[in-house]
């Protein structure tokens, strides 16, 4: 009991916001299912819609029909972080928290990709390709961790009188 409760006190944050993370991502994506996929979209603001839209690729377009591939990448990146888990963490608590929106998001996605064989994506701002909670967990947790590495590579830099 002693072991399992060290986990639990290790992997707390983890543990409490990836669950919830993916569930607010597949509870969005069934009501765009449900909802938006009949109409195909929704005009909320001028500038932003509501649209549904089933995505075999990545961002931008690209790699569209690339589903197996993508789904392959996002197994090989979640593995990868989990095994530098302990040095993400070593950063602080802002790359906890990057570490954690960057898996919840992936798993998210990475469900789609294997149950449905798309992702769901919805939030469509006209200008910017449409996206999803997932993908916008994942971009917060990208940019804060490339930040934190940038600073802590300056940081290194400093220390070494470069």
């Amino acid at each position: 009991m002693s072991r399992l409760k060290n986990i639990f006190a290790l992997y707390t944050p983890e543990i409490i916001l990836i669950p919830l993370i993916f569930a607010l991502d597949r509870i969005s994506k069934i009501f765009a299912i449900s909802h938006l996929r009949p109409q195909g979209s929704v005009e909320i603001l001028p500038f932003f819609h509501l649209t549904y839209v089933e995505n075999t690729g990545a961002a931008f377009g690209s790699f569209k029909g690339g589903n197996y591939f993508l789904a392959a990448a996002a197994v090989i990146i979640l593995a990868l972080l989990f095994k530098w888990r302990k040095d993400i963490i070593k950063l602080g608590a802002s790359a906890r928290y990057a570490f954690i929106f960057i898996v919840a998001g992936a798993i998210g996605n990475l469900y789609d990709r294997m149950v449905l064989g798309f992702v769901v994506d919805y939030f469509d701002f006209i200008i910017w390709p449409v996206f999803n909670v997932a993908d916008s967990f994942i971009s917060v947790g990208a940019v804060i961790m490339g930040a934190l590495l940038i600073k802590d590579s300056f940081t290194a830099r400093r220390k070494e009188g470069r």
